[in-house]
């Protein structure tokens, strides 16, 4: 499989990266164990993972559950040189921890990076991610009424602040880089700026929802990300199962992610059947898997956006896999093109 750096000094990564949000909760563990197994016979030993999983719903209780079926997968293989591991820190608000999660400060990041260790079963995090901003984020449908914050001299302190902290964990060999997700262009700026003016670690790559239905990413953070060489970890490729057509009609099959959250997060919206429909449509005209489509789509970007791909089941993940090489036409881009002009920002 193709590899990419990530960032100017990160690991070597394949074009696809596992997640792994359902473990622990819709997916059991000899399942993810399967699936481990399954995207590393496809190249895949890219895993993103973070101490709020499982989700759907966050619990203080399930706190860092995914991550010990990983490490026990790593004990129970031997295998943790096969992978690289992305783990998260959850920000302030999150229900993950009993009482309320406090904003990522340097002690905070350090004792989540110590305690995913200890549950990842290693010695070693090559990427460890904030998951989302102290200050806010304007993603997760928080766009509609985002109001954005003043104090910038106050978010450039937190910003050296986490650098410097990140740097004594990469000098103790207990990460190896540092990265942002849900992260807006003005913000990604600033860390790259307090990298460069201090010599502080750079930031390596922003993870951010990116889909054919989610196309926040696709100006000022393009801009940003291509000039700055940090590429775009996609979540959600799929639109949480949109793209796959199973909740074509309106419909919600047992057992899915809609079962559990009836509006996915706000995604649907009385725009969203219309768009999917037609995406949907375009695929089948050119033959195309609807999901293979939707993943293969982020190859034709013109800045690095690599999806996280997600399965319930080994067989869901299975069918995203033909997705590795498949390159889509001029005329297929062209069409994805038009249903966008068509269909701009269905949620």
């Amino acid at each position: 499989m193709k590899t990419l750096p990530l960032g100017q000094n990160g690991p070597l990564v394949p074009e696809f990266c596992l997640g792994t949000m359902t473990w622990g909760r819709q997916t059991d563990e000899v399942d993810a164990h399967r699936q481990i197994d399954l995207a590393l016979d496809h190249g895949i030993n890219f895993l993103d993972t973070a101490e709020m999983y499982p989700t759907n719903p966050v619990m203080a209780e399930t706190r860092g559950g995914t991550e010990a079926i990983i490490g026990n997968w790593i004990a129970k293989t031997g295998g943790r040189d096969r992978l690289i591991l992305a783990p998260k820190v959850s920000g302030v608000g999150s229900h993950v921890m009993e009482g309320g999660t406090p904003p990522i400060d340097g002690p905070r990041l350090r004792s989540a990076v110590e305690e995913s260790l200890q549950r990842l079963q290693t010695e070693h995090i090559d990427l460890f991610q904030l998951h989302w901003p102290n200050r806010g984020s304007y993603q997760f449908r928080r766009n509609w009424t985002y109001k954005p914050p003043h104090d910038a001299a106050h978010f450039r302190a937190h910003v050296h602040e986490i650098l410097t902290e990140a740097a004594a964990l990469i000098a103790e060999g207990k990460i190896g880089h540092i990265a942002l997700s849900n992260e807006s262009a003005w913000g990604l700026a600033q860390w790259i700026r307090a990298s460069e003016e201090a010599g502080l670690p750079r930031i390596a790559s922003i993870q951010n929802e990116y889909s054919l239905l989610a196309r926040l990413p696709d100006t000022d953070l393009a801009e940003a990300c291509a000039m700055e060489d940090v590429p775009v970890l996609a979540f959600s490729p799929l639109a949480a199962g949109l793209l796959t057509g199973k909740y074509a009609g309106d419909v919600t099959p047992d057992d899915s992610r809609r079962a559990a959250t009836p509006d996915l997060g706000g995604r649907i919206t009385p725009r969203v059947f219309e768009a999917v429909s037609a995406y949907l449509g375009l695929a089948r005209d050119h033959g195309v898997d609807p999901v293979v489509m939707a993943l293969a789509w982020h190859r034709t970007r013109p800045f690095t956006s690599l999806p996280i791909i997600g399965a319930t089941t080994t067989a869901q993940l299975e069918s995203q896999l033909p997705a590795l090489h498949t390159e889509l036409t001029q005329e297929l881009i062209d069409g994805i093109d038009a249903v966008h002009r068509a269909h701009p920002m269905p949620y």
